[in-house]
């Protein structure tokens, strides 16, 4: 066997081989790095500076950033403040507090680009509010923890961030703008998922408001969704960067919440900037690790043989957008969001563009996917999070979560098959 075959394998079995035994992701990666490179006589050295320039990129400041707006908003009272904005616009119809799950974690999402950080906040607070209504606490844990994800595909969400960067010349405010319509249209997926389990279940009606109440709702609700607007006019237009919109996000969000509803002491700022700086060094840990790793991959032409491979399988694009498609979701499945953008990217996009596909549409494409295996074991820490927040064991949730799998793999197909879902408004707005 020659020395190329056996360096891949000793990559993909060490690295395999330690996901197995629940070694982290950012050691598993590294690990198998240096593995593969130890036996190519690859120097050391080198291996570090490639994991050190993943991260050396100015665009990358707008994911510190992104994580600290995300972490005061759901600090303050804006949380709860979204939720009463969606309790005034959907609470009043048939299972109402599960669309307002759903539509709370859109208007989260929105504003903090976190799954987790939804599923935290919105699901500590509406799970057990839904519980005392009647509702089934699986069915609400799997209805917080699939609209979560919306977080993922909606902007502006860090991924992506990294996706632009992985993929090398892709416009982040077109990945923001690609993301509006299927996120919203997994919104509505849900929505009509959870509505007709909630007729079949006779789950009640949520509270209706006077005109008065309303005006009050909005006119605190609008302060945090003015986030969103900041950050994509901003950045469609040409006004700041990314960065400078994340940024900007992140000023905005500390004076609304210290100085406007200022509803949480100024010395709570620390505790905020103590645990975006734990989130911030995961995600840049792994997204270094993985960038060695992809480094080595490309070093063996691993890319260019699996093109070559997927190529030699079909050339009709509809099944190798199938086979993409499975591909990710598999790899969503046993894999972090941030490692499986910087690792699949280089791999998959040379496929891509042969097909003619967009690397837009093809982002999407791939977010859609990997939001499933957020709430997808053994690995989803989406799935996790919901489960620990409602107090469930894992095996009970996934009794009931099919219908909701299957609503998100509807919008996974459109997004894959129908390039207008993504791709109009960022060519309607920042031209083809």
């Amino acid at each position: 066997m020659e020395s190329t075959a056996i360096a891949t394998l000793i990559l993909f079995v060490t690295f395999f081989g330690l996901i197995a035994m629940r070694l982290p992701i950012t050691f598993s990666l590294i690990a198998s790095t240096l593995a593969a490179g130890f036996y190519l006589q690859v120097p050391v050295v080198a291996i570090f500076q490639r994991m050190g320039q993943g991260v050396y990129s100015f665009s990358f400041l707008a994911i510190p950033f992104f994580i600290l707006a995300g972490e005061i908003m759901g600090a303050g009272s804006i949380t709860n403040k979204l939720v009463k904005v969606a309790d005034l616009f959907v609470g009043r119809f048939i299972g109402g507090f599960v669309q307002v799950n759903i539509l709370a974690s859109t208007f989260f999402g929105a504003v903090s680009g976190s799954a987790t950080a939804d599923v935290a906040s919105v699901g500590s607070m509406l799970i057990p509010m839904m519980e005392k209504q009647g509702y089934d606490r699986d069915f609400s844990v799997n209805v917080t923890v699939t609209s979560a994800c919306q977080s993922m595909i909606i902007p502006p969400s860090h991924n992506m961030i990294i996706f632009a960067l992985a993929a090398g010349s892709v416009s982040t405010g077109k990945m923001f703008l690609a993301g509006i319509v299927p996120g919203l249209l997994l919104a509505g997926s849900l929505m009509l998922v959870t509505y007709r389990i909630a007729k079949k279940r006779d789950y009640p009606r949520g509270k209706r408001y006077s005109f008065k109440e309303g005006v009050e709702i909005l006119k605190d609700g609008i302060l945090g969704m003015m986030t969103i607007i900041i950050i994509l006019v901003g950045v469609t237009t040409g006004v700041y960067t990314a960065t400078e919109s994340a940024a900007i996000a992140c000023v905005y969000s500390f004076v609304v919440t210290f100085f406007i509803f200022r509803d949480i002491p100024l010395r709570a700022f620390w505790g905020i900037l103590k645990r975006s700086v734990r989130t911030l060094a995961v995600v840049l840990a792994v997204i270094s690790a993985a960038n060695g790793f992809c480094w080595i991959m490309s070093y063996l032409q691993i890319p260019a043989l699996i093109t070559s491979a997927l190529l030699g399988i079909s050339s009709n694009k509809y099944v190798l957008l199938i086979l993409i498609n499975i591909f990710l979701l598999v790899l969503g499945c046993i894999m972090d969001v941030a490692p499986l953008i910087v690792i699949t990217t280089p791999v998959l996009l040379p496929v891509i563009t042969q097909i003619g596909m967009d690397p837009i549409q093809f982002g999407m494409m791939m977010l859609c996917n990997l939001a499933i295996g957020m709430c997808t074991p053994p690995v989803g820490a989406t799935l996790f999070a919901g489960c620990a927040v409602g107090k469930i064991p894992m095996e009970k949730c996934m009794r009931g979560i099919i219908p909701f799998y299957l609503a998100m793999v509807a919008v996974v197909l459109l997004v894959t098959y129908v390039p207008a879902v993504s791709m109009t408004l960022p060519n309607l707005i920042m031209g083809a």
